[in-house]
């Protein structure tokens, strides 16, 4: 099960914001699928200090997809 979010028109911070509170609500076996309009290094820290995986595609427009699950 895939949980979808798009913040590509936010401003900073709040894409890291909703991406952290869409985190925290997720339900186990479930990933988040987030677009976004950059590549979000500070985001990947603290995916990482948190045992998140995730994995990164950029898109033909610039923005960029990450899927994001618990490790298992």
């Amino acid at each position: 099960m895939t949980h979808e979010l798009d913040v590509r028109d936010l401003p900073p911070p709040e894409p890291f914001q909703h991406i952290m509170e869409a985190l925290f609500s997720l339900p186990d076996k479930t990933a988040l699928q987030v677009h976004i309009h950059r590549e979000p290094f500070p985001l990947y820290e603290v995916l990482r200090a948190n045992g998140y995986l995730w994995q990164t595609t950029a898109l033909p427009d610039g923005s960029f997809s990450i899927r994001i699950s618990r490790s298992a």
